[in-house]
């Protein structure tokens, strides 16, 4: 049997997982509504930052409300209300994130202004209900996670949740992590990534390094 320190240990993992996920959306959305209008910027760089962006946050909030939530509210039935909240507020987040897929703008040759301010506007929505979701539901969230969640339960949602990740920009992801994260973190949150992916991950992370240069605009 696991000491108590050992298993504060291993339930810190969660925490972990959820803190550098959560920062990379922060980092990511706003990434997204400054490079929106930056002319050095090409359209094919946006377009591939808000089609990771949308299929991500897509999939991490569904992966709450369908197996996260009531995997808490079964051993803590009094967090149900607030949970409840927080899915309310990521039916907000996907009607932005729909407005955001809708924008039209060609990957190749220059974007318009008005592309570029239509995706602006659509970011900005998005950026801001994220940064404000994640204030509200981190302070739910993370205690939850340290007192109701063992370390089985986590490592069984995370394999599910890494094994239906959208393919869409997933090297970005890598990408932020390691900008958000400790490269300790870092590992630790890819620990999980299957075997035959691991060899791949540091041209992942080279690919990433380069979109992401390229989206602060030095890329020109």
């Amino acid at each position: 049997m696991n000491s108590p320190a050992q298993d504060a240990s291993e339930q810190s993992v969660a925490v972990t997982d959820t803190r550098l996920t959560h920062e990379v959306h922060r980092v990511a959305t706003a990434l997204l509504a400054e490079a929106a209008v930056e002319p050095s910027v090409p359209p094919a760089a946006l377009l591939t930052l808000r089609d990771f962006l949308v299929a991500n946050l897509r999939h991490h909030d569904q992966a709450e409300d369908d197996d996260l939530w009531p995997r808490i509210i079964a051993v803590a039935p009094d967090t149900a209300d607030a949970l409840h909240a927080l899915s309310a507020e990521h039916e907000r987040l996907r009607a932005a994130l729909d407005a955001l897929s809708d924008v039209a703008m060609a990957a190749d040759g220059a974007a318009s202004e008005a592309d570029r301010t239509a995706l602006r506007q659509a970011a900005v929505a998005v950026r801001d209900l994220v940064h404000d979701h994640l204030a509200h539901e981190e302070p739910i969230l993370l205690p939850a996670l340290r007192e109701h969640i063992s370390p089985a339960a986590w490592d069984e949602f995370a394999q599910k949740v890494i094994s239906t990740a959208p393919p869409v920009g997933g090297h970005l992801m890598i990408g932020f992590l390691a900008e958000v994260g400790t490269p300790a973190e870092v590992e630790a949150v890819l620990a999980g990534v299957p075997e035959p992916m691991r060899p791949l991950l540091p041209a992942l992370r080279a690919q990433a390094a380069e979109d992401i240069r390229v989206l602060r605009g030095a890329g020109s």
